[in-house]
């Protein structure tokens, strides 16, 4: 035989059995992918479950006792309620995706508040045996206590370490409102009292801390805003003169008088070195010795700010016009209108930014792309 057809026969042959073994692979790789859609499906739905108000659950079915208050996201997924029966409390994790509450810790006392960790893997209980006796329990995700605390005290302050969320202030005032500062550290359970001239602190660092330096001999209306690191108690001046201050992971918020109208309330935002970065205004409200700042939160996910924005400046007393809930992007420098007709209650964004509770006992659920009011508890 010519080499030439043997060449091409052995070419042919070659090529078929190429065909057959790229046909097997492409055979078996649709297989794989059969097998795999249904689980791609079945996380594409579960994201959709989570975003999704129609899906939502609602109202909450209280399992035991009666309805105190909600905590806050655990999730997107999960909220944190409180229950009242008798003088015990009880603490939930409520799925709005399946509509199922699940126990996570019980106390014998009253729970007065939680408050949840800024990574959302701790919770801190306040509850209050007596008037001037108050325990503060901070427990993981499966309710577990991590840490537990007796205090003699009136009431307490807690502020978690948005940078290192081991770290604990909590501010314990006398009935007079003197008071002491505890810095709890989880990771070895210790704890030192620490010595600051003002009670109400924010973390702006892990080892820093920011707060209103009042006049406590001459009250004023403005006060400058200090930083003190608690390694080397070095402090400094970071905005001059403010009526409120707020702290974030990323930035820092400040709130003065509009220096071109008095009636108007300037918000600033600060970076991490203090560069101004954003700045908005609107109308003011004003108290007997001070001003209203209306309720806001903050969406990490979407850097952007919501609060509730009066319709005209004046007395908080006396003003019944009502509040636009409004967001403010700090990255695009822009403000969109939520909702008209609100009132100025608390507010809390969940994880991803897409939904709000709403309400002085958080008791309602705004969708903020329908911009649907949902009530999460039967009245």
């Amino acid at each position: 035989m010519d080499l030439q057809v043997k060449l091409k026969q052995s070419r042919v042959l070659f090529i078929l059995i190429m065909i057959m073994v790229i046909d097997l692979l492409l055979g078996a790789c649709s297989n794989d992918q059969a097998h795999s859609k249904p689980a791609t499906k079945d996380r594409t739905k579960t994201n959709t479950v989570a975003k999704s108000s129609d899906d939502w659950k609602l109202p909450i079915t209280v399992p035991q006792g009666n309805f105190f208050k909600i905590g806050g996201w655990f999730s997107d997924r999960q909220l944190v309620y409180i229950t009242n029966l008798d003088q015990t409390s009880t603490v939930y994790v409520y799925n709005i995706s399946t509509g199922k509450s699940d126990l996570l810790y019980k106390s014998e006392n009253p729970i007065a508040t939680v408050q949840i960790s800024p990574s959302r893997k701790y919770l801190l209980i306040q509850s209050s045996p007596s008037t001037y006796q108050a325990n503060v329990t901070i427990i993981d995700l499966k309710g577990t206590e991590i840490l537990k605390k007796s205090f003699p005290s009136y009431e307490l302050a807690c502020e978690w370490n948005v940078f290192d969320e081991t770290k604990l202030l909590v501010s314990i005032f006398n009935q007079d409102w003197t008071y002491k500062m505890v810095l709890f550290d989880l990771n070895n359970a210790h704890e030192a009292e620490v010595s600051l001239p003002q009670p109400f602190i924010k973390w702006i660092g892990k080892e820093k801390i920011a707060y209103l330096n009042w006049n406590k001999n001459n009250p004023e209306l403005f006060a400058p805003v200090i930083e003190k690191n608690l390694r080397d108690e070095k402090e400094k001046t970071i905005i001059p003169l403010a009526i409120y201050f707020s702290a974030f992971q990323d930035f820092l918020l400040s709130i003065t008088v509009n220096e071109h109208d008095s009636s108007k309330a300037a918000y600033s935002f600060y970076d991490n070195d203090q560069k101004r970065i954003y700045t908005f205004s609107i109308p003011q409200l004003t108290n007997y010795s001070d001003w209203l700042v209306p309720f806001y939160d903050y969406s990490e996910s979407k850097k952007q700010f919501y609060t509730f924005r009066p319709l005209a400046s004046g007395e908080a007393d006396s003003y019944s016009k009502g509040f636009e809930l409004v967001v403010y992007d700090l990255q695009n420098k822009n403000e969109k209108l939520i909702m008209e007709g609100m009132k100025n209650e608390p507010i809390s964004l969940s994880p991803s930014g897409e939904a709000c509770l709403y309400g002085n006992n958080l008791e309602k659920m705004i969708d903020l792309k329908t911009k649907k009011v949902y009530q999460l508890i039967k009245g």
